[in-house]
């Protein structure tokens, strides 16, 4: 029998009805496939859990985070376990750490850094289905740590590579991968295959479906993927390595995030390391930077932008008021009306003038740009958010991607 990782997010497991619904997706394909499951919290469970944290404190210890958020998903495989059960199929659920995943010491943002499975091959040789919480491992110091957001992807796609498995399904509440979010363009296309980069860059400039982390994982250990509805059974979207049939489109899709924030330390020193002890301050703290712009030299002081997600602005914003003294710069500026639309395709190696589309579509609807970050198969723009939609809508148009 051929193993298969099936994943499902909180939407999917978010009422009871949703759950029975799950189980019965499961069964299906536990008929003649050994079945591992991997599930994320019910719903907004994680998101109300956060809040309510905040109530309790305003800088809540990143350890009792991981404590707090990590249940949610334990509801999930634990009902999932008892639905399944219902029905006359043995199964059984187990936490990250029960399930030998092993992760590092930061918390809420940890990393894989390896996984052994005994518990997971010991259930399955027995005939049981496997449900695994997402989200979740356990780091050296024995302590319960969290993957970051859309960690349950991540879960997923690293335990498909260390069971061999054949295929990864993630199972969601849109049908595929599209060309950008049908919410915002009613126009948007589903993509029948995406290349590992293509969706790589896609997740790490804004889209959803999937996080960038287990498309990396997923890549290095050749994991294909498959992303489809729980709700239908219609074919979705397949990720792969790369051929021939992804080559032929220029711009494959449009995203954007609204989860930025730039911030500007002003007028420091131009001079070797300045930069260097900027990020390597926030490095320290695990903090993600991701467009950055240093003005030119004016009389040997100038200035550095960049965006990090939004959850970690106040670190951020502390750790650059404790450089501007150290650096001895003039202040530090926190811009939180900003995001970040971008055009994705491994087709734009081979093509030029695309970046000059995209600039000129933009500037057509008075849509400014304040930052620009390129890759071999992308390009973001840091724009004002009141024009997020406007934008996405335009490029989509520009590209003709309601006709792909």
């Amino acid at each position: 029998m051929s193993l298969i990782v099936m994943k499902f997010g909180g939407s999917s497991v978010a009422d009871a009805d949703k759950i029975k619904n799950v189980a019965n997706r499961v069964i299906e394909r536990a008929r003649k496939n050994k079945v591992v499951v991997v599930v994320s919290a019910p719903g907004d469970m994680t998101d109300d859990l956060i809040e309510l944290s905040r109530k309790v404190t305003d800088s809540p210890d990143d350890r009792e985070m991981d404590m707090l958020i990590s249940t949610g998903e334990q509801v999930s495989i634990a009902l999932l376990t008892m639905a399944i059960k219902s029905c006359g199929v043995n199964a059984i659920s187990l936490t990250g750490p029960q399930a030998g995943i092993y992760a590092d010491t930061s918390h809420t943002k940890a990393r894989i850094t390896k996984i052994i499975p005994t518990k997971i091959n010991n259930e399955l040789s027995k005939g049981k289905v496997v449900i695994v919480a997402g989200f979740q491992g356990i780091n050296p110091h024995e302590d319960i740590t969290t993957l970051g957001r859309g960690g349950s992807d991540l879960t997923a796609v690293a335990l498909a590579a260390a069971l061999k498995s054949n295929e990864c399904e993630i199972y969601t509440d849109v049908d595929g991968v599209y060309t950008t979010d049908p919410r915002v363009v009613k126009e948007a296309k589903k993509i029948p295959v995406v290349s590992y980069d293509e969706m790589l860059e896609m997740a790490g400039s804004g889209a959803q479906v999937m996080q960038g982390r287990s498309i990396e994982v997923a890549k290095k250990f050749g994991v294909k993927i498959h992303v489809r509805s729980s709700f239908k059974k219609t074919e979705g979207t397949s990720i792969m390595e790369e051929g021939s049939e992804v080559e032929e489109v220029v711009v494959r899709a449009v995203t954007f995030d609204k989860n930025q924030v730039k911030l500007s330390i002003l007028d420091i020193p131009d001079r070797p390391g300045i930069a260097s002890k900027i990020f390597g301050e926030l490095a320290k703290e695990s903090i993600n930077v991701d467009m950055i712009i240093q003005s030119a030299a004016r009389q040997k002081y100038n200035d550095i932008s960049f965006t990090v997600a939004r959850p970690d602005i106040k670190k951020t914003h502390n750790i650059l008021n404790a450089l501007k003294k150290t650096l001895g710069a003039s202040g530090v500026i926190v811009d939180d009306t900003v995001a970040k639309v971008s055009i994705v395709g491994v087709g734009m190696k081979s093509h030029p003038g695309v970046a000059s589309t995209m600039f000129n579509a933009l500037a057509k609807k008075g849509i400014n740009i304040e930052m620009i970050s390129t890759s071999e198969i992308k390009i973001s723009c840091v724009i004002k958010a009141a024009d997020i939609e406007k934008a996405v809508a335009t490029l989509h148009r520009a590209f003709e991607l309601e006709k792909k």
